[in-house]
This record gives structure tokens, C-alpha cells and sequence, in this order.
């Protein structure tokens, strides 16, 4: 299990792996990978069961992670590479014709890490719990991660997938919300307000824990929480700051889907400690 300062020096080439790929791409969603760069980091180098040597497409026999919010892949290329999932030479060619780092993650394309193809927002979750259940059924005892967004949870579908993991008690279920407080269009409180989301998802069945999505003993704290089996699917309500590490991005919507122009990008590379090596 990695430690603290490790998970922070991952988190800082990560958020600059991110900067760098939708700066070349001239397009993509940094705001909120980078907003959820630490939930990942900490889920993938510290927290899940999973070999790259041995991973299948059935994510068979080790843990399964899903990203429901597909406009996110910038994240999670640059986590699936710096674990060893495929060349971080390759995160260069996100949104390239031909490449398999398309806008939205791609099982189609072949690339290692990705279960199913997401970003029609709410259908991950739901995945999410079919692939519960099935592991259960075949008697694969491996949990199944899935990451939302706080502006997908305005979609029913998400709701429906909650009923349905309630009830079928999948305990091995852990979601995870990136509340960061903006989408698109502006504040999810002016969009469409949220309200108690943790007093929601508890009275569809499932057990709720918040925690502080930038700060890794509370991040990991609350992964331990979810290891609990009780019959209910786990929630985590991650709080965090859309653009964070990067100070003309943080808490500014525009971000959602602009990529910086160069002479931002270097700016922002400035302010992010180079721990890996880049690309």
C-alpha cells in the first residue's frame, strides 16, 4: 500500500499528465479530472485489487473500476498509465484519430483498464451494479468501483441503479461521487440543486460516508469504510475543488470542458511538481 507522500507525488504527474493531454488535444474536460485526481490515485495505487499482468476485459478475479462520468478519461489514461496498464508515451495521442484514448474511454478500442465504453451519464453506475451481481453469482468475491459526477446525479438512471443495487444487497458495490460543486452550465445548485445527497442515497438503501477528496488519509479512510458488508451498497460523497492544483482553475465552471491554450498550460504546469517523469 502506498503512502501519503507517495499518493501526493502520483497526484502531482497526474495533474500533469491531464494539463498536457487536452493541451495537445486542444480539447477535453480538465476541471474535473482534475478534480478527482486524488479519488483515483488513491483507488488505483493504494486501495483496489488489481494486476495489470493479469487484467481481462471481464475484469475477472481482481476488482473492477467503471468511470460513469466518461468525460473524466483524461484521469483515468493517466492513472491506468502511470500503474502500468499500457505506455505513458501514449497518453500523447488522447483524441487522436486512431487512437485508443478517445474523449469518452472506448472498450472498443482495445485499451487496457476499460470495462465498457461511458459517458451517456448515469448508464455507468448502472453497469456498475450488474457487474456487482454478476461477480457474485459466479462466485468472484471482488468489489466494483464506480466514479460519478455531482451533475450526473440529475439523471433517473442513476436513481434507478441505486434501487436496484439496494435491493439486491450488493455490498461489494462502491460508488463515489466527485462533488465539486459545478457542471457545464454553471453551479449544480443553480442547474438543478441537489440537496441532501447524502440523506438520498441512504434512504434508497445504501450506506453514505462523506469525505475530503483532496486529503488522502480522508480519502483512504473512507475506502476503509466501504469495505464494510452489510448487505448495503457504499456511497462515497467526495468533497472537492473543480481545476484543483491549478490556481486560475479552481472553482471556475469554464474548465469544465476548455482546454488551456499553451502559454496556460505552461503556467499551470509551473505550479505542479514533476514526480514521474513526463511523456
Amino acid at each position: 500500500m502506498a503512502t501519503t507522500e507517495e499518493l501526493t507525488r502520483v497526484a502531482s504527474q497526474v495533474r500533469r499528465d491531464i494539463l498536457r493531454m487536452v493541451t495537445s488535444a486542444a480539447c477535453g474536460h480538465p476541471g474535473g479530472s482534475l478534480s478527482s485526481t486524488d479519488i483515483l490515485t488513491a483507488l488505483f495505487f493504494s486501495v483496489m485489487d488489481h494486476n495489470p499482468d493479469t487484467w481481462k476485459p471481464t475484469a475477472e478475479g481482481q476488482d473492477a473500476f467503471l468511470l460513469s462520468a466518461g468525460h473524466l478519461a483524461p484521469v483515468l489514461y493517466s492513472v491506468l498509465a502511470r500503474r502500468g496498464y499500457f505506455p505513458v508515451a501514449e497518453l500523447a495521442t488522447l483524441r487522436r484519430l486512431g487512437s485508443r484514448l478517445q474523449g469518452h474511454p472506448s472498450s472498443a478500442e482495445g485499451l487496457p483498464g476499460i470495462i465498457l465504453p461511458s459517458g451517456s451519464l448515469g448508464q455507468g453506475i448502472s453497469a456498475a451494479a450488474g457487474i456487482a451481481l454478476a461477480k457474485r453469482l459466479s462466485g468472484d468475491s471482488h468489489r466494483v468501483y464506480v466514479l460519478c459526477g455531482d451533475g450526473e446525479c440529475e439523471e433517473g438512471q442513476t436513481w434507478e441503479a441505486g434501487m436496484f443495487a439496494a435491493h439486491h444487497g450488493l455490498d461489494r458495490l462502491v460508488a463515489m461521487t466527485d462533488l465539486n460543486g459545478l457542471q457545464i452550465d454553471g453551479s449544480t445548485e443553480s442547474v438543478t440543486a441537489l440537496g441532501d445527497l447524502s440523506g438520498k442515497w441512504m434512504a434508497f438503501g445504501w450506506d453514505v460516508i462523506e469525505a475530503d477528496g483532496h486529503d488522502f488519509e480522508s480519502i483512504l479512510d473512507a475506502f476503509g469504510f466501504a469495505q464494510k458488508e452489510n448487505g448495503k451498497p457504499k456511497m462515497i460523497l467526495f468533497h472537492t475543488v473543480m481545476g484543483k492544483g491549478v490556481d486560475f482553475m479552481e472553482n471556475d465552471n469554464k474548465w469544465h470542458g476548455s482546454a488551456p491554450k499553451p502559454e496556460q498550460c505552461e503556467l499551470a504546469l509551473s505550479q505542479l511538481e514533476e514526480t514521474l517523469g513526463d511523456y
